[in-house]
């Protein structure tokens, strides 16, 4: 991601096909707040429920479309 894709104060709603263990998401979360971008919310097309990913991201709104 470059430095000046998120400027301070903006609104991110990020969208990934699968949550697994969350680590994925959890470094992009991590990118967002280095750059003082605001997380709304964070979308999976597919949870899978037993690896607990996310526990990883239970500071933000989380929603799955499939959870197996």
């Amino acid at each position: 991601m470059h430095n000046d894709a998120i400027l301070p104060n903006d609104n991110v709603l990020i969208i990934d096909d699968l949550l697994a263990t969350g680590g994925t998401a959890k470094a992009v979360t991590d990118l967002v707040n280095q750059l003082q971008g605001k997380i709304k919310g964070i979308v999976f097309l597919i949870e899978l429920l037993d690896l607990k990913g996310k526990e990883k991201l239970k500071d933000y709104p989380v929603f799955s479309l499939l959870k197996y």
